[in-house]
């Protein structure tokens, strides 16, 4: 049963409850929207240039062992599609490599299976190879103001 009430123009999901069908990687309660530092976290990626959307992954995967792609929507109050295409860009396939995605078959045996996504990488690998990727675009920078003011 989910209720959805407005106070101060935000919602809160309140009297949540589901049954666990994929393990331990459900939320419980307390955890269905991003805190305060989640937010901050997700801030700061942003000023690193990585996309809403996946800035926002990256946070629910970095707090779950285990998420679907179900729960990371009602965390980050991303809409569906922008999911799909931040765990694409974070994927093993075409993306980043940083998140790992196994199949999961729903316990009735009805439907597609569940997937359920989890960072194969530590934060803190991710968050250098922004920063390098960073340094390296400020050095070219520097580089092109270097090469300006040598042709003026």
């Amino acid at each position: 049963m989910v209720s959805i009430s407005l106070i101060n123009n935000e919602r809160y999901i309140q009297n949540y409850n589901i049954h666990n069908i994929v393990g331990d990687c459900m939320y419980s309660d307390n955890m269905l929207m991003m805190d305060t530092a989640e937010e901050e976290m997700v801030d700061l990626l942003r000023k690193l240039e990585v996309s809403k959307p996946v800035a926002k992954a990256l946070v629910c995967l970095h707090h779950a062992n285990e998420i679907t792609s179900r729960e990371i929507e009602m965390k980050s109050r991303l809409r569906q599609p922008e999911v799909s295409i931040a765990m694409r860009y974070l994927g093993p396939e075409k993306g980043m490599g940083w998140v790992g995605i196994r199949q999961v078959k729903i316990e009735d045996g009805k439907g597609r299976p569940t997937k359920v996504y989890r960072l194969t990488v530590p934060i803190e690998d991710i968050i250098d190879q922004l920063e390098q990727k960073i340094l390296s675009k400020n050095e070219m920078v520097l580089s092109d103001i270097e090469r300006l003011k040598s042709l003026s």
